[in-house]
């Protein structure tokens, strides 16, 4: 059978041909393998695009290869004896639309849980063929495109624009098709929208229910403006109600507290307080009598003015990456211990040894590689800070190689690309490792190995003026190493 990545396992070759034959004629040409078999199910994987379904059924040679047939185009996520991935339910909709396949959200690193289109390459109509960029996604280490895996045409963008922010992994963002002739039949497809949340409840009763009457309740003996205790106006009035409708149980059918807590349980409607209601108190006690003559007490409660003293700004919204930045180093402070120790070094040698490079040599060479060469050699001598903490397994894991993350900072936030096997590189070919990651990393170029990993990481603020500052431990690592500037210092003769 040509089937690619394939695993049989206690089925016979002739009960397999019966159920796959008619799933592989399903998507018209595409190929389709049987991967596992299950108790109660069949697991079938597009080999091409990895999209998943799983189809009921038995596998013993007397199964119906239509009833499987039928199953598989039934099947849904809701059906209780099967489950169908969020980007391969277009298989039920062959009836309806031509063959397709719905591209998901990928995961383009191991830690990304949602990223945000930032553009689309293709419009929808565009061919395409392998290696060509669908789009450009921002994760939560940087801004990467994402490749076709095959040839196709673009159908359907899904998601773009405003939409299209912090999209879950495995969300569909667009259809795929491969003939032109079957573009027109998306103009309308919406894909799998989520099922709509169930409407907040009510705030308060008065938004779930209509207003009550302000009939005067039978039995109250005391005027409207005096049927309030004071606790149950204050309550009433700062929930924004108005309780004066209540039955009270007080002397003369005023309203307590107690009312109001109770209709509060039950539930009993109530109006909203007016804003002229609500106002109406306030301006009373604010307005003198006439003849009353002004004490100071009454120019200290006089409202004062606003002054808006704000000047003009914008709100810039913030990017997926700066979001998982937050995220994390907030995690990091919180769950990993931090302690600091500092020391400064004299510089004097270190500036003689680039002057001699540069003077002799031709090799120039900055600061920063020289504490990257001698971090390295530190951490071959020290091994126990060259690891790595697990928390899953509670395990510390003792790396034999040394790959050194250097912190750089780009236009859409902070990254760390590593140098790999760093005690291994002389100065040049530090300096030149760093000098090319660190431009890729600002045009947001870096593969994610390129950046995932690393067992140390340093961050130099020291170029900025910067005399000291404490760094935050990158997880899984175990230190850190911050950088400060260095200054001129006048060393008294011993």
């Amino acid at each position: 059978h040509p089937f690619d990545c394939c695993l049989f396992v206690g089925i016979t070759h002739h009960s397999l041909y019966k159920m796959a034959s008619p799933l592989l004629r399903l998507r018209n040409g595409q190929r389709w393998a049987l991967l596992m078999r299950r108790p109660a199910s069949v697991v079938v994987r597009n080999a091409r695009f990895g999209s998943m379904s799983t189809v009921s059924g038995t596998a013993s040679s007397s199964s119906s290869s239509t009833g499987i047939h039928q199953q598989f185009l039934n099947s849904s996520s809701s059906s209780p004896n099967s489950s169908t991935r969020q980007y391969s339910t277009t298989v039920a909709r062959m009836d309806d639309y031509p063959p397709h396949i719905v591209f998901p959200m990928p995961a383009l690193s191991p830690t990304m849980e949602t990223g945000t289109i930032s553009s689309w390459t293709l419009k929808e109509g565009d061919a395409f063929a392998a290696g060509d960029v669908l789009c450009a996604i921002e994760t939560d280490k940087a801004s990467m495109d994402f490749e076709a895996q095959d040839e196709g045409i673009l159908a359907k963008i899904l998601l773009d624009g405003p939409g299209a922010t912090d999209i879950p992994v495995g969300t569909p963002i667009c259809v795929v098709v491969e003939e032109a002739e079957d573009v027109a039949a998306f103009a309308s497809f919406v894909g799998d929208a989520p099922a709509p949340e169930a409407a907040p409840a009510a705030a308060n009763p008065a938004a779930a229910a209509p207003a009550a009457s302000a009939a005067t309740p039978v039995g109250r003996t005391v005027a409207d403006d005096a049927v309030l205790l004071p606790s149950a106006r204050h309550l009433s009035q700062s929930r924004g109600f108005d309780a004066t409708g209540l039955a009270g149980t007080g002397k003369g059918g005023r309203v307590t507290k107690g009312d109001v807590l109770e209709a509060l349980a039950n539930g009993t409607p109530m109006p909203a307080l007016s804003a002229a209601t609500a106002a109406a108190p306030v301006a009373a006690a604010a307005t003198p009598a006439a003849a009353a003559p002004v004490s100071l007490q009454d120019l200290v409660d006089l409202p004062l003015p606003t002054i808006d003293s704000a000047g003009a700004f914008e709100d810039v919204p913030n990017n997926n990456m700066r979001k998982i930045i937050a995220r994390r180093l907030t995690e990091s402070k919180a769950q990993v211990p931090h302690y600091y120790t500092s020391m400064e070094i004299e510089l004097d040698n270190i500036l003689a040894l680039r002057k001699n490079l540069v003077t002799n040599h031709d090799v120039k060479v900055s600061v920063n590689d020289l504490i990257i060469r001698s971090s390295a050699l530190a951490l071959r001598d020290v091994p126990e800070v060259n690891a790595t903490f697990d928390p899953a397994t509670n395990q510390v894991s003792m790396h034999s190689s040394i790959d050194i993350s250097v912190a750089v900072a780009t236009p859409t936030g902070l990254i760390t690309p590593i140098v790999p096997q760093t005690d291994r590189l002389g100065l040049s070919d530090i300096s030149a490792s760093v000098r090319d990651l660190a431009g890729r990393a600002r045009d947001g170029k870096l593969q994610p190995h390129e950046y995932q990993g690393g067992t140390f990481c340093i961050s130099n603020l020291g170029m900025f003026g910067i005399d000291e500052f404490s760094a935050v431990i990158n997880p899984p690592q175990a230190a850190i190493l911050a950088v400060g500037g260095g200054t001129a210092t006048v060393v008294p003769t011993p």
